[in-house]
């Protein structure tokens, strides 16, 4: 038998990251309520510097730094301490690669991004999983799954999938237990979706502290999940790790103008916010009106809502009528979640259609 290069066992054992669905098994398309993207798009004026002129047989900034000087100037931040990605995914992949290996461990919440398994699989570090209390992130636990070889902490806040959130008080008391060798990171791809005044510290955390990296993304509220950019920032030794790290010319030229045309729109940030909060709140009420049938919304600061199914109600039969009625959203068993769906928030008419199925199924049920 001819010899072959052999996969790393750590890599082997890796299952790759499954997207959100959005056709049938017979290739009829939904409506993609599984991803947690903007229903409202994008600001006219992404468009607008989408449509415009620019050089795509140049390659794009390597460092972009407009972008970063921008991303700054919004939020107070020195852009020397600021780091751009495809995503927030390439960063975090970047973090936990910088600071874990072989023999290490990284610690994260029961129900976390799905992503973070991957990133400590594909370094060769061990998954520790803190127990949640009513599938919510839990200080206490996440603290007493520290250990000497826990070497990166990820927090999701707001939490995906659950949607719930640490406020500033938690945030500083789980770093304040953490070991000065550990680094925490704040994941806050769905702040913008965080009613005024609510702030959960981190970034005042990465901007005095040595060990706290904050990521953030414009996939979400911003709308331009396409053109995959995501941001970090921290200290100056820890943002120069990522840099070693991600790809050269990782973001595309088109993906820095996006991102500059959505911060110079602020107005559209806020209104995808409070349409998305409007919406989510006339889906937990109609669905908490189903309570005595076992449908059990959690509260949720992002996006999105996770349904619990503890009645004669089941989340396959509840995710089949819900295909049938022409939507995508999110089955959850991989992340021990068997019971529950993730229902990104879409149009009033569409939360009001879901709505509407889920009634007819209790009521077909009782």
């Amino acid at each position: 038998m001819a010899e072959r290069p052999t996969l790393k066992p750590w890599i082997e054992a890796i299952h790759a990251y499954v997207p959100g669905k959005s056709k049938t098994s017979d290739g009829r398309p939904l409506v993609k309520l599984s991803a947690n993207e903007n229903p409202l798009g994008c600001s006219p004026k992404v468009l607008e510097a989408l449509a415009g002129k620019h050089q795509p047989n140049f390659y794009p900034d390597p460092d972009a730094t407009a972008l970063r000087e921008a991303i700054g100037a919004a939020h107070g931040i020195d852009p020397a301490r600021i780091v751009c990605g495809t995503g927030s995914g390439e960063l975090l992949h970047c973090a936990v690669q910088a600071f874990a290996g072989p023999g290490d461990e990284v610690l994260f919440p029961r129900y976390s991004f799905s992503l973070y398994p991957l990133l400590a699989w594909k370094v060769g570090a061990e998954v520790v999983m803190a127990d949640a209390v009513d599938y919510e992130p839990n200080v206490d636990t996440l603290l007493a799954a520290v250990t000497p070889r826990t070497r990166v902490v990820l927090l999701d806040n707001p939490n995906n999938p659950v949607g719930t959130w640490l406020p500033r008080s938690e945030v500083e008391r789980l770093h304040a237990g953490l070991p000065a060798d550990v680094l925490l990171v704040v994941d806050q791809a769905y702040a913008e979706f965080l009613e005024d005044g609510l702030d959960d510290g981190g970034m005042e955390l990465s901007a005095r502290a040595d060990n706290v990296l904050v990521m953030r993304t414009f996939s979400k509220a911003f709308g331009i999940a396409g053109e995959r950019i995501g941001w970090a920032t921290g200290a100056p030794h820890l943002v120069d790790a990522l840099n070693r790290l991600r790809g050269a010319f990782n973001v595309t030229a088109s993906g820095q103008m996006a991102a500059l045309a959505a911060l110079s729109d602020p107005d559209f940030v806020r209104h995808a916010r409070d349409a998305n909060n409007a919406s989510m709140k006339r889906f937990i009420d109609d669905l908490t009106a189903l309570g005595n049938h076992g449908v059990r919304c959690l509260p949720s600061k992002a996006n999105f809502v996770l349904v619990v199914f503890e009645g004669d109600l089941d989340a396959t039969t509840a995710l089949e009528a819900i295909g049938e009625a022409g939507y995508a959203v999110r089955h959850l068993p991989g992340q021990g979640l068997p019971e529950a769906l993730r229902i990104t928030i879409g149009t009033q008419a569409q939360m009001d259609d879901i709505a509407a199925v889920l009634r007819r199924l209790c009521e077909g049920a009782a």
